[in-house]
C-alpha cells in the first residue's frame, strides 16, 4: 500500500523526508509492514510514542515513521527523522490501525466444516465458520459472521453473538451468553465450575452445585488459558469492551466493569465487584467480596485483601497507597544498615549506663 493511501486512512498529516524534494516527499513509496523502529527497513512502517526512542529517529532504516502531531514542547517531533513522517494526535493509537491495514491475515472458509459436529437444533447464522473438530450442542446459537476455529467446544445453550472470533481448544460451557465482537483466545474456558464446597460434619467437602449463569458482553477479548467460573447462584459477568490478557483466574460470581484491563495471571476471588475502568496489573490478586472503585489502579504484584475506592492507586502486600510503597520499598533496601547503627547506638547506651549490651540475633 502507498505511503500517501496509508495517511489518508490513518488520518495522518504526512511530511516529506529530510532531502526529499517537495511536500509529502516520498508520499509514492511502497510500505509492507509495521515494524519497530530497531528492527525496520526499507518498506517499513514504524512509531515513536515514547520520547526514550527519540534518539533513533535520526537512525532509522524505514520508509515512514508515526510521531506526535503537535511540535510544540515535543521532544519527538523535535528530532529530525531520515525517513517520511505522519503526524497523528495519537501515535500509538495511529500505529494500531496501521498494523490492522497493514496485516495480511487470511480469514477461514466460511461453511461447516465436515468434521465438525453440529447439534441438529443449534441454529447457525449467516456467514459463519466453522473449523474441524469442533462440537456445537443442542439449542446453542451462532451469531453471523462468527469465526470458530478447529477443536473448540461450544456446550449447549450456548448464546454466542456476530462476528465473534472462538480460537482453538477454547471450551464454551453449558448456556454461556457472549455478546457480538467477543473475541477469546486459545485454550480459554468459560463457565467452569466455581470452587464452591461446604465442610461436613465428618469433615469431607460437599460440591456445592454450580449453575448459574455466565454473561460476556460486547466487545470483550478473553486471553489464552484464561477461566471465568459460573456460580451456584446469581452470574458471573465481564461488562463491554473489558480486555483479559492470559491465565487470569476470574471466579463465580465476579463482576468485572466495562474497559477494565487485567494483565496476566491476575486472580480475582468469588463475589468481588471490578467497577469500570480500573486496571490490575501482572500478577495482582484480589480477596473475594470486595469492590474496587472505579478508574482504581494496581501495580504488578499487588495483594489486595480490602475493598478500594474510585481512583486509588495502590501496590504491595497488603496493598497501600502508591506513593507510600516506593517509599517503604526504599527503608526495606535500607534495614539491615539501619539495624546495624540501631545496635552500635544500644550499645553506646549501654556503655554509658553502665549496662551489659544486649545481644542482636542476625537479621
Amino acid at each position: 500500500m502507498k505511503l500517501r493511501d496509508i495517511a489518508d486512512r490513518l488520518h495522518c498529516r504526512l511530511e516529506r523526508a529530510a532531502g526529499a524534494g517537495g511536500p509529502g516527499g516520498n508520499e509514492d513509496v511502497e510500505i509492507r509492514r509495521v515494524a519497530g523502529i530497531e528492527q525496520a527497513g526499507p518498506g517499513d512502517l514504524t512509531f515513536v510514542a515514547n520520547p526514550r526512542y527519540r534518539a533513533l529517529l535520526g537512525q532509522t532504516r524505514a520508509s515512514a515513521v508515526i510521531l506526535a502531531a503537535s511540535e510544540s514542547g515535543d521532544a519527538v517531533s523535535a528530532v529530525p527523522a531520515t525517513c517520511a513522517v505522519l503526524r497523528a494526535d495519537n501515535p500509538y493509537l495511529a500505529f494500531a490501525h496501521a498494523v490492522a491495514l497493514l496485516a495480511q491475515a487470511t480469514p477461514p472458509a466460511k461453511g461447516v466444516d465436515r468434521l465438525s459436529s453440529v447439534a441438529a437444533d443449534a441454529a447457525l447464522g449467516p456467514d459463519v465458520s466453522i473449523g474441524p473438530f469442533v462440537t456445537i450442542g443442542s439449542g446453542a446459537t451462532i451469531g453471523a459472521r462468527t469465526i470458530i476455529f478447529p477443536s473448540a467446544v461450544i456446550g449447549a445453550g450456548v448464546q454466542l453473538g456476530d462476528d465473534c472470533v472462538i480460537h482453538s481448544h477454547v471450551s464454551i460451557r453449558e448456556r454461556v451468553v457472549i455478546g457480538h465482537r467477543v473475541i477469546v483466545q486459545d485454550g480459554a474456558v468459560l463457565g467452569s465450575d466455581g470452587f464452591g464446597f461446604v465442610k461436613q460434619a465428618d469433615g469431607t467437602h460437599l460440591k456445592i452445585p454450580q449453575h448459574a449463569a455466565v454473561v460476556i458482553e460486547d466487545d470483550v477479548e478473553i486471553g489464552a488459558n484464561t477461566a471465568i467460573d459460573r456460580p451456584a447462584v446469581g452470574e458471573t459477568r465481564i461488562h463491554a469492551g473489558a480486555k483479559i490478557d492470559n491465565l487470569v483466574q476470574i471466579a463465580h460470581g465476579v463482576s468485572v466493569g466495562a474497559r477494565a484491563l487485567l494483565a496476566a495471571q491476575v486472580g480475582i476471588a468469588g463475589s468481588t465487584v471490578i467497577e469500570d475502568d480500573v486496571v490490575l496489573a501482572g500478577q495482582v490478586g484480589v480477596a473475594g467480596h470486595l469492590r474496587i472503585g472505579q478508574g482504581a489502579v494496581a501495580t504488578a504484584q499487588t495483594g489486595i485483601p480490602h475493598s478500594l475506592d474510585a481512583g486509588e492507586f495502590v501496590s504491595g502486600y497488603p496493598a497501600i497507597k502508591n506513593r507510600d510503597w516506593l517509599k517503604a520499598s526504599a527503608i526495606f533496601r535500607q534495614l539491615p544498615a539501619l539495624k546495624k547503627q540501631i545496635a552500635e547506638l544500644e550499645e553506646r547506651i549501654a556503655h554509658l549506663e553502665g549496662k551489659p549490651p544486649r545481644r542482636h540475633g542476625a537479621l
